[in-house]
């Protein structure tokens, strides 16, 4: 269960700056990066067993791993701009956030272009 160690290391993170704030803000600051740190880094553990299992599907199944790179891409891509964005609303730069969505829309778009004529062509030959 390495959400319950997520949610706590987050709930912790967050007393400890509210309690240090009041005194010292500028190792409050301090504090919330450590946190983030720890979070960030079990963060990849789990995304460490995800990257297996989906081994372990390409091995079961024999299907080229070429075809979930895009997939695997995008998801990457989803995740950081949702990152970058909260990030931005956080220091209160909402404009910029929109703008950082935005860009990974079509980012997003422009890797699933090739998935999406491959469909295409697999359903034109059906008909």
């Amino acid at each position: 269960m390495e959400i319950v160690k997520v949610v706590a290391v987050g709930l912790i993170t967050v007393i400890a700056t509210i309690i240090v704030k009041q005194v010292k803000p500028e190792i409050a600051v301090l504090i919330t990066l450590a946190g983030s740190i720890v979070i960030i880094m079990l963060a990849i553990q789990m995304l460490q067993s995800v990257f297996g299992n989906f081994m372990g599907i390409f091995d079961k199944t024999g299907v080229s791993t070429s075809l979930f790179v895009p997939v695997l891409k995008i998801i990457g891509i989803g995740y950081l701009c949702e990152f970058g964005a909260n990030f931005c609303v956080d220091g209160g730069c909402n404009s910029i956030a929109d703008k950082i969505l935005f860009c990974g829309k079509i980012t997003i778009l422009i890797i699933a272009l090739p998935i999406i004529n491959s469909v295409i062509d697999v359903v034109l030959e059906f008909l």
